[in-house]
């Protein structure tokens, strides 16, 4: 079996989906995760973007053991520089500097000849070298580059010191038959392929991401790029989970296997999708919430009596066993610990366990039951959650169908105790003027989004909400049995993180 290493751009390429603003918190958490999942390497971000870039990458690189940290960089002296001083903590670093070679990209955006970006790629990498000894060159485009081009300029990559070669198809233009073809022929003919691994990162324009890269494994790469649920500019890429699964279940074919840690896939997802504030389709291959769901008669006689008549997979393997876990309000404080410690939480001392058994206990009064995702959005909310400069203690909401909706709140702020009234179109808009008003704080709310945790009228309410204030944009959260009050808990999520001055961010080019 050959072994493919799993490169992660959640954090980067990922990050770039337009409306998602991840706080240097929310990115530690989820490096943490691709850790545990096992990826070999964790793309932290782009660390010349922006001051907050930098800093999330610089945390990363102190904090996340295991995996390669890389840092994205053009094929620019500064991107360079802030790219190894940013992972420089790291005990593995990568830089992964890029240059496009399209025709295209090379006349109409970079204005240079073929032969100039030859030059500057081979003095990238050279120059990137002097800083660590793990160098990624891709080619942006490369998907619609002449081979013969990049034949050449992977050459220069690799006789400058690239230890890595990716190939790129930015604009998810390629097709697996053909992509396939350009890889198979780029590693025959490229002097030197036999040192380095050789990369995919593929884009999802066309639908065909996962498969792409897929058809590159088969072709001879060695690394696929992707992100957790696909997510990133425009359509998205590669999907890291369908692409795992796709490895792991057609081993027989690929004769390829990866390091990843399969039971941690759904709980990667979660996490992702709660703080990016991006929703996994029901139907999503793999991660969605009806992925293992059956509810045609043939298919549900054929599982009760052997599952894998309809199921190549099995739930548990991605990590979705404790989805029958119940507990209540009778629960104690020992089973709460054992439950979070199969859904792989790990309590960081009495106060945490304290804190999270407090919140429970407030859940299980009002709910009969709490499920393994209520946990699970029970601890990701409370561990991602802002400093609360602003607290809600109390709110009371008056509606109907006759009825101006009215909504008052009493808020714990940093120099006292705020009531105020409000009313509005509805009753989560009353309550977001009452908390603006006690606050003293009106952003413009950008997206409102309302989930349940599980089915049935008793599931815990999941709210997310994006604001915007000045060039500032944050996501919060809330859960809550009332939706009001989950409304109510996201909106101050993010207004605290508003006061923090968390979430902005600069998009800039990538491959």
């Amino acid at each position: 079996m050959r072994r493919i290493k799993i490169f992660d751009t959640t954090l980067r390429d990922g990050e770039q989906s337009p409306g998602v603003a991840l706080s240097p918190d929310e990115k530690v958490a989820i490096a943490k995760q691709l850790a545990r999942l096992g990826v070999d390497i964790i793309e932290a971000g782009f660390p010349i973007a922006s001051p907050g870039d930098f800093d999330a990458v610089r945390r990363i690189a102190e904090e996340v053991e295991g995996p390669t940290i890389a840092a994205l960089a053009r094929t620019a002296k500064a991107d360079i520089e802030r790219a190894a001083e940013a992972i420089e903590p790291a005990a593995k670093r990568r830089i992964h500097t890029f240059i496009a070679t399209s025709p295209v990209h090379m006349e109409k955006k970079l204005r240079m000849t073929p032969d100039e970006v030859v030059e500057r790629a081979a003095w990238a990498v050279k120059f990137a070298r002097g800083f660590v000894d793990d160098v990624e060159f891709s080619a942006e485009d490369a998907g619609r580059s002449d081979p013969d081009f990049l034949v050449r300029i992977f050459g220069e990559a690799i006789a400058a010191g690239a230890t890595t070669i990716n190939i790129p198809d930015t604009v998810g233009y390629q097709v697996p038959w053909k992509f396939g073809e350009l890889v198979g022929y780029i590693i025959e003919n490229t002097p030197g392929a036999e040192k380095v691994d050789w990369s995919v990162h593929t884009h999802d324009d066309l639908g065909m991401a996962t498969v792409n890269s897929l058809a590159a494994v088969r072709a001879g790469a060695t690394q696929v790029e992707c992100t957790v649920n696909g997510i990133g500019e425009r359509a998205g890429n590669a999907s890291l989970e369908e692409v795992v699964m796709a490895l792991y279940t057609r081993r027989d074919f690929f004769e390829a296997e990866t390091g990843i840690n399969t039971r941690e896939l759904y709980r990667t997802s979660q996490l992702v999708s709660r703080l990016t504030g991006m929703v996994v389709p029901p139907n999503k291959a793999v991660v969605g919430r009806n992925a293992f769901a059956h509810e045609a008669g043939i298919h549900q006689d054929g599982v009760l009596k052997a599952r894998e008549t309809y199921e190549i997979m099995n739930a548990e393997t991605v990590g979705r066993e404790a989805a029958v876990m119940v507990l209540g309000k009778h629960s104690g404080r020992h089973a709460f610990k054992k439950a979070l410690a199969e859904l792989g939480y790990e309590i960081k001392g009495d106060e945490e366990l304290k804190r999270l058994f407090a919140r429970f206990k407030e859940i299980a009064d009002r709910k009969k039951q709490v499920s393994s995702e209520d946990l699970i959005a029970l601890v990701e909310d409370e561990r991602t959650r802002a400093p609360e400069m602003f607290k809600l203690l109390d709110m009371q909401v008056h509606s109907g169908l006759a009825l101006t909706p009215v909504a008052t709140v009493r808020v714990k702020t940093p120099d006292d105790e705020v009531t105020e009234a409000a009313t509005g179109d509805g009753p989560v808009d009353a309550v977001y003027k009452a908390i603006s008003r006690a606050v003293g704080l009106s952003p413009t709310l950008e997206r409102y989004r309302i989930e349940a945790t599980t089915g049935g009228t008793e599931a815990l309410g999941e709210v997310m909400v994006r604001l915007r204030q000045g060039s500032v944009v944050v996501t919060g959260r809330g859960i809550a049995p009332d939706v009001v009050e989950a409304s109510a808990r996201a909106y101050l999520d993010a207004l605290n993180k508003l006061v923090a001055g968390v979430g902005s961010r600069e998009v800039v080019e990538s491959p």
